[in-house]
C-alpha cells in the first residue's frame, strides 16, 4: 500500500513509526543529539537496519515540511520490501527456474521504477536493491513502475556481494552487465539467473562483478558508449526471455 506521506517528523512521531512496524528507509538526526528520546530512536532504528545520516539543523530545516522535526526526520519506504525466500518461493510457485534482477547502487528512483516496471513485464520474480548508496521504494518509483510494485517482490540487503554468494548455493548463476564483457548472444543464459546492473556512473562495483559468473555486453554501434541503466537492463532481460522461451 503506498504511503502518501514519506516523511515523518518529530521525536514521538518517528519512534511510534518504528513500534508500528513500519518500514524506514532511513532517519535524520541532527549532529550531536544524543539525548534519551533521540536514543531510543536510535536503538529502534539500529535494530531495524534503518540507515542512520547525523546532519546539521540548516539541512534538517531544508528536509522538513512541517517546521516541527524536533531534530528528527524520518522518511519511510512507500511499498513494504519482501524477503528474498518471498522471491525464491515466486519463482516456485510458477514451477520457473529464477530469473531475479539484482541492482548495484541505482540511485535514480526514475530507472528503479522502470527496472521494476522490466522485470514484472520479462516475469522476473523479483528485485534486490541494496540498504546504501541507492534510492529505495519511494513515490516516485512507485509511480513510474506503473503499477508493476504491486506484483513484484522487492528486496533490500546488507550487501550485494554476500547476497549474490548465498543465492549461488540456491543453484543460481549470475550475469552483470559490463562493456568489456562478451557479447550477449554469445552467453547461455538459460536456467536460474541472476542479471547483475550497476551503478549509473560507475557500473558494477569491482566486488560484485567478481561474484559473476558471467559478464555481458550489449553490441552497440553508435557514436556514444552506454546505454541509460533501465534500458540496458530491459536488453539484457529481453535476452534473457528469448533463450527461455528457447527461440
Amino acid at each position: 500500500m503506498e504511503n502518501e506521506d514519506l516523511t515523518i517528523e518529530g521525536r514521538n512521531a518517528v519512534l511510534e513509526a518504528f513500534r508500528s512496524g513500519k518500514t524506514i528507509d532511513k532517519i535524520y538526526i541532527l549532529d550531536g543529539c544524543h539525548d534519551g528520546p533521540v536514543n531510543s530512536i536510535l536503538r529502534e532504528a539500529k535494530k531495524s537496519n534503518t540507515l542512520i545520516k547525523f546532519v546539521s539543523k540548516e539541512r534538517l530545516d531544508g528536509l522538513s515540511k512541517t517546521s516541527k522535526h524536533q531534530g528528527v526526520i524520518a522518511v519511510a519506504a512507500a511499498y513494504k520490501y519482501s524477503e528474498i525466500s518471498d522471491i525464491l518461493q515466486n519463482a516456485k510457485d510458477k514451477n520457473e527456474p529464477p530469473f531475479i534482477f539484482v541492482l548495484d547502487n541505482i540511485e535514480d528512483p526514475h530507472n528503479l521504477g522502470a527496472i521494476i516496471r522490466t522485470a514484472n513485464l520479462a516475469g522476473a520474480h523479483g528485485v534486490i536493491i541494496p540498504k546504501r548508496h541507492a534510492v529505495g521504494l519511494t513515490a516516485v518509483v512507485a509511480r513510474t513502475s506503473a503499477g508493476a510494485i504491486n506484483y513484484t517482490p522487492v528486496c533490500k540487503v546488507t550487501n550485494i556481494a554476500n547476497t549474490i554468494e548465498s543465492l549461488k548455493k540456491e543453484g543460481i548463476w549470475f550475469v552483470c552487465a559490463d562493456m568489456g564483457g562478451e557479447s550477449m548472444y554469445k552467453l547461455d543464459l538459460k536456467g536460474p539467473i541472476g542479471l547483475v546492473i550497476g551503478n549509473e556512473g560507475d557500473g558494477v562495483s569491482r566486488l560484485v562483478k567478481e561474484k559473476c559468473d558471467f559478464i555481458a555486453s550489449i553490441p552497440m554501434k553508435g557514436d556514444i558508449d552506454s546505454l541509460n541503466a533501465s534500458v540496458a537492463t530491459g536488453v539484457l532481460a529481453y535476452e534473457i526471455v528469448r533463450q527461455r522461451l528457447d527461440i
